[in-house]
């Protein structure tokens, strides 16, 4: 059976204000608790990685929210300087592995530059294909990226 009406508006109101008039009692801060404060902020030198799909140079989606996340880190820092590191695998030609690094290495930049990141020069590198196979000719996974190194320090 439920309860209607005026009746059961003024027992939800008295439980509110039995409830209010209760906690009204409690002290803002419990008694021995000391104030929270925030870790210092690490500025230190980090490394992330950005990955492409197969002969793509646009940066994803994924890779946007990693280059935001590490733009974000990077925010409270002096950033002293930044390398992007262009990178591919073995799969067509020298140089047009060499391009494709190029550009990807671009996209990472222009992606950083619009998070944020505040530097007045990066230093962007373009290995192509390089060292994309070991020694005995087998290619090395997850060579479809760029490379980004932070140079942070306290501001």
């Amino acid at each position: 059976m439920t309860r209607n009406g005026p009746a059961a508006g003024s027992a939800i109101a008295a439980i509110g204000l039995s409830l209010a008039l209760g906690l009204s009692g409690c002290a803002t801060t419990p008694a021995g608790r000391e104030r929270i404060v925030r870790a210092p902020v690490r500025c230190a030198d980090q490394t992330v990685q950005i990955y492409f799909e197969p002969q793509s140079a646009e940066v994803t989606k994924e890779g946007r929210a990693v280059i935001a996340a590490a733009a974000a880190q990077a925010r409270p820092c002096k950033v002293a300087s930044v390398e992007v590191l262009g990178l591919t695998d073995a799969v067509g030609a020298a140089d047009a592995n060499l391009e494709l690094s190029k550009r990807r290495a671009q996209s990472v930049t222009a992606a950083l530059a619009a998070a944020g990141v505040p530097v007045d020069e990066f230093k962007l590198t373009a290995l192509g294909e390089a060292g994309a196979t070991t020694a005995d000719g087998r290619a090395r996974p997850l060579r479809r990226r760029a490379d980004i190194v932070l140079h942070l320090s306290p501001t």
